[in-house]
């Protein structure tokens, strides 16, 4: 019988307690004296966050289905946890096992959002592992990161061994292979990094060097030995159907931030906005086989008791086999009352039929995203949506009895004027007036009800905006206000809500987003100085990360203020995404044109990811 790692004093202290104690339906237990290798699967944010991501799950389950690998998850845990776990010295542990996890053969952090990088830092603190790579001896794991924010590693390269850079299905298995022939031949950690760098995708920063131009650019980034790449090529799944996917993933004991079973239809988009960092890094799209999803669909309801299941696509609207699909899941969900959730649907690809039997019975509210509030800016960042789109789609929702619409904004974009801006509020008054003149008074479900919520833009690596300038927050603020203001002088006015987010975490987002290795030291300052869980309001500080970086003698203006020239080097162009930067600077160039590009399957736009050889790009 296991032992839990923490008392059940320290467990009646905490908030959520269940968050630390494992065992969970369909979580895996091995014996660790038939298991070569202890893998540590860590989300660097809180447990209920965690476990709605759909990655973790896949790997999950992917390494446990190996004899011989076991994989455990951790999370990070919560301040209070945090503090105890200081007090007490007490390192922290794998949910299955409750055994430290430093005494692991791997640690490794999915890394979704930047604002979490000081999370990084937590867990290997909370884990008892030197924070940098170079500080790491014999012994220690190997420390890896993945995911999106590994698109631009070099804010975070000291802190990682190695960088898994694309999709985890296709390097994982090569890297055990020879981490076992490492162990069985007694080669030091050093070795065994360098025979590592040479599998393709893997990036191991320690064994790369960058030399700097005078005014802080990059003059160039290459690799200390010539037997390793000079380029690291991102790792694409091609078969999405025939590759190994969670039929039974873990049930959480308290309830996640998406409390559902998730089916992935597909992966990557057609669509190309400009801003759009991962309808660049996932391209080519793949769609997985319908008959396919409907045996795993049928899998994961009996395999979990979740009351709800999601479709997970950049662009649900644009897998082909989706009315197919849907009818499938209406037979099987009705008898057993589970819900159907379809997101990301894109207004002028809205099929009322779906949604009228998705939803027959309450009528949620429906999300779209225009993105901006002019068809000019529409076209600057490819949205390719018209307002025909937006008015006629509107309608079929009203017709449909729906009387509540989100509408998603970006303020801040390239080009961005006070047009654009009042426009956001105009596009609200204006779907607001159609509601009432669709729909009968005696027919009307309450009150129209129109919500439009404004993210501030951060340009990201390998995206076509990824040489736009930033600004400061009090301009960020300053235009949400324009579109504040504008909001109360709308007819409809009271029809319409609006929300706006968080200016001074955008610009740190934006510093880090695109930043390169010497913010390191910066990020170790903000974890010193009690900085962790940035990504949450209530912990974030603003000034406790400015004042880290000027300390650094960096100026965070460097990284947001100035739009860059289209010959710098970026941190991140050692990446080979298959996109290439050709292909960026083409679309950089088209969005000041104001002009639009069709979407994959209307035409190829020679973007590189052919050199895939799958997907979307062959379908003709």
């Amino acid at each position: 019988m296991r032992k839990l790692a923490l008392s059940d004093e320290i467990l009646m202290k905490v908030d959520k307690p269940a968050r630390y104690i494992g065992n969970e339906f369909n979580s895996v237990m091995k014996d660790t004296s038939q298991v070569n290798i202890r893998f540590a699967m860590c989300f660097p944010d809180v447990y209920e966050i965690g476990m709605s991501h759909l990655g973790i799950q896949i790997l999950y389950d992917m390494f446990n289905r190996m004899d011989d690998v076991w994989c455990e998850r951790i999370y990070s845990p919560w301040p209070d946890l945090h503090e105890i776990m200081k007090q007490e010295n007490i390192p922290l542990f794998g949910l299955e096992s409750q055994e430290p996890i430093k005494d692991f053969d791997f640690v490794a952090m999915t890394l979704q959002y930047e604002m979490c990088y000081t999370n990084i830092l937590q867990i290997l603190d909370l884990a008892q592992i030197p924070l940098r790579s170079k500080d790491r001896a014999e012994g220690c794991p190997i420390v890896i990161a993945g995911g999106p924010c590994t698109y631009n590693p070099e804010p975070i390269a000291d802190f990682f061994d190695i960088f898994y850079i694309g999709e985890g299905e296709t390097q994982y298995g090569n890297l055990f292979e020879l981490y076992k022939k490492a162990k069985a031949d007694g080669v030091s950690r050093e070795e065994f990094l360098h025979e590592a760098a040479k599998i393709e995708g893997l990036y191991v920063p320690a064994l790369y060097e960058v030399e700097y131009n005078e005014d802080g650019t990059i003059r160039c980034m290459k690799p200390k030995y010539d037997d390793i790449p000079v380029k690291i090529k991102k790792q694409v799944q091609v078969d999405l159907t025939n590759s190994t996917y969670p039929e039974a993933p873990v049930v959480p004991f308290i309830k996640a931030t998406q409390d559902r079973m998730v089916l992935e239809i597909q992966r990557g988009c057609i669509r190309g906005c400009r801003f759009c960092q991962a309808g660049m890094i996932y391209r080519p799209n793949r769609e997985k086989k319908v008959e396919h999803l409907k045996e795993v669909a049928a899998a994961l309801i009996k395999n979990t008791g979740h009351e709800e299941i999601s479709l997970s696509s950049l662009s649900s609207s644009d897998y082909k086999e989706l009315d197919e699909l849907i009818t499938f899941l209406l037979d099987i969900c009705k008898e057993k009352k589970i819900n159907i959730s379809l997101p990301s649907l894109r207004i002028d690809a809205f099929s009322l039929d779906i949604m009228q039997k998705v939803q027959d019975v309450k009528k949620s509210s429906l999300t779209f995203a225009p993105e901006a509030g002019t068809q000019r800016l529409r076209n600057v960042i490819n949205k390719g949506l018209t307002v025909d789109d937006i008015m006629n789609g509107s309608r079929q929702a009203f017709e449909g009895g729906w009387n509540k619409v989100k509408f998603y904004f970006m303020l801040g974009l390239p080009t961005e004027t006070e047009e654009d801006m009042r426009g956001i509020p105009e596009l609200a008054n204006d779907v607001a007036a159609l509601y009432y003149d669709t729909v009968p008074k005696e027919k009307r479900a309450g009150k129209c009800q129109i919500t439009i919520s404004t993210s501030f833009f951060v340009p990201k690596p390998f995206t076509p905006f990824q040489w736009a300038r930033m600004y400061e927050p009090s301009e960020y603020l300053g235009r949400a206000k324009i579109v504040n203001d504008h909001v109360k002088e709308q007819l409809n006015r009271k029809s319409i809500r609006y929300n706006w987010h968080e200016a001074y975490v955008t610009v740190i987002e934006g510093i880090l987003a695109r930043g390169d290795r010497r913010l390191c030291d910066a990020i170790v300052k903000v974890y010193e100085k009690g900085g962790y869980y940035d990504a949450w309001t209530e912990y974030f500080d603003y000034d406790r990360w400015i004042d880290s970086i000027k300390e650094c003698g960096l100026d965070p203006d460097f990284y947001t203020m100035r739009e860059r020239p289209l010959d710098e080097v970026f941190p991140w162009d050692f990446i080979d995404i298959g996109v290439t930067k050709q292909f960026m600077i083409r679309e950089w160039e088209t969005a000041h044109k104001e002009t639009v590009t069709p979407n994959c399957r209307m035409r190829c736009s020679a973007c590189g990811a052919k050199s895939y050889g799958g997907g979307v790009c062959y379908e003709n």
